[in-house]
């Protein structure tokens, strides 16, 4: 399936593929286009069961990476370089371990790399439960909790566009939670780490427990190239840590070596 994708630019720009985490969207990744990746063609698809990219399945891994595919030959964009927030960044794993001659470099933003399947399981059976919101302020304070360093501003700008007011006068995110549910099962699943050959820029957040030490020694292990950067806050590193984020991802993808 070809997927929705948002994109910001000069259309000769080098290309740079933005893969977004579940319950997101491509739009996640406006600021950084706008204001510090003005360098390149930016291309950030709704993934399925997100955005306004269609709902329905199979959620797998392979047929996410199947819609990269046909996303990316629609575009005409043989080779790229990937950026994956969360679950992207564990499908821009799986993108360059499967089709490498796709894959120039990789920008993993703290990435679920593997989840372990206890905390899967956890983790699809709170993202089963309804969450709305009474208004939309509602839902940039309920954000705001869990991205204390944040910039309310980028919130609040990006935030409303990915939201819909249901039947029952509640906003809602933009995705499928059944879809979201898959995605935690197929984090449980061993990432195929030694088929990445892509150079790649790991960032995690300070204060975030989805890229723990233990994974951080497994990656530099397993991956063939792989540099690690730590930034101050929480998951969402693109809202939490803006400028360090930017300027790590910036000194990798304009280094000529990587």
């Amino acid at each position: 399936m070809t997927l929705h994708v948002h994109d910001w630019g000069a259309p000769d720009a080098p290309p740079l593929l933005c893969l977004h985490g579940v319950t997101s969207w491509g739009g996640r990744f406006r600021r950084l286009a706008e204001e510090r990746l003005d360098a390149f063609h930016v291309f950030a698809p709704d993934l399925r069961g997100h955005g306004v990219s269609e709902w329905e399945p199979p959620w797998n891994l392979g047929t996410h990476i199947g819609d990269l595919i046909e996303t990316l030959d629609a575009l005409h964009l043989d080779r790229v370089d990937v950026v994956g927030h969360s679950f992207g960044g564990r499908l821009a794993l799986e993108l360059a371990a499967r089709w490498p001659e796709r894959v120039h470099r990789l920008v993993l933003l703290d990435p679920a790399v593997w989840v372990p399947p206890p905390v899967a399981l956890e983790r699809a059976d709170l993202a089963a439960e309804d969450e709305s919101y009474t208004s939309v302020d509602d839902a940039i304070a309920v954000r705001l909790e869990t991205s204390a360093l944040a910039d309310r501003s980028a919130i609040a700008a990006e935030l409303p566009q990915h939201l819909q007011l249901g039947d029952d006068g509640r906003w809602r995110g933009r995705f499928s939670r059944a879809a979201v549910v898959a995605a935690y099962g197929e984090m449980a699943r061993r990432p195929p780490l030694d088929r990445v050959a892509a150079p790649t820029l790991l960032i995690r957040g300070r204060e975030s427990e989805v890229v723990p030490d233990r994974m951080v020694e497994i990656v530099c292990e397993t991956m063939a190239s792989c540099e690690i950067v730590t930034v101050p806050g929480g998951h969402i590193v693109m809202w939490d840590a803006f400028d360090e984020t930017a300027a790590a991802m910036l000194e990798f993808l304009e280094d000529p070596r990587a």
